[in-house]
């Protein structure tokens, strides 16, 4: 593998960490209602960066994909004991939801038109803020749903039946979409998954490495 295929699979190996982080965030959220919070505004940030120099600049910092980096490490590595079969589920959803809505030109500008109204909003309130996830998750309901098939959230019934929880969760399977759609527009493939595993392992493990961890 050449040096410029290892940099391929480095940028946008923080695409698919996104992608991998929002499914990780789902679960967490969906089975304890406890998640990394630093994690959970990095995703949700991202969905209303539609512009940007290069592909660190839509998650702010690659610093804070550690557990996208981290999962891709878990669900890819040949240890079966690390990975989990609920975020592969999901983020096998989501990449077939991702091919379902580019594929709709009308939807993908219904989705632009939304994600404008965020990016106003932002200027008055945090992306984490109640008013903000429900109008992230209203995005997910409105648009990709009718357009795609559901995905069956698992967790424990009490988190779920909290409209700030199915709030969240909608929100962050939005942002995982926003990743998958940046996967994909950097090149990605699921054969690469296949095929490239090792690449796509060592320059996840070399990221993961380099990100510095507080004291």
């Amino acid at each position: 593998m050449s040096t410029n295929n290892y940099h391929r699979f480095d940028e946008s190996n923080i695409a698919l960490a996104g992608l991998c982080q929002a499914a990780a965030l789902v679960k967490e959220v969906a089975r304890r209602n406890q998640f990394d919070s630093q994690a959970l505004v990095t995703s949700l940030n991202s969905i209303a960066i539609t512009t940007s120099d290069n592909t660190e600049q839509v998650f702010g910092d690659v610093n804070h994909l550690a557990l996208g980096y981290q999962t891709i490490l878990a669900q890819l590595s040949n240890q079966s004991t690390n990975k989990d079969v609920e975020v592969t589920r999901y983020i096998a959803n989501l990449l077939s939801i991702e091919r379902k809505l580019s594929s709709s030109k009308k939807t993908m500008a219904a989705l632009g038109e939304r994600i404008s109204n965020i990016q106003r909003q932002q200027l008055h309130l945090e992306i984490t803020d109640s008013q903000m996830l429900s109008n992230l998750a209203s995005i997910y309901t409105d648009v990709v749903s009718p357009v795609a098939r559901k995905i069956q959230v698992a967790g424990d019934p009490e988190i779920l039946k909290r409209p700030d929880n199915q709030h969240r969760v909608r929100a962050i399977l939005l942002a995982g979409l926003r990743a998958a759609v940046l996967w994909r527009q950097l090149g990605g493939k699921r054969r690469h998954i296949l095929f490239s595993r090792k690449q796509i392992l060592d320059s996840a493990q070399q990221t993961l490495n380099n990100i510095s961890t507080p004291n």
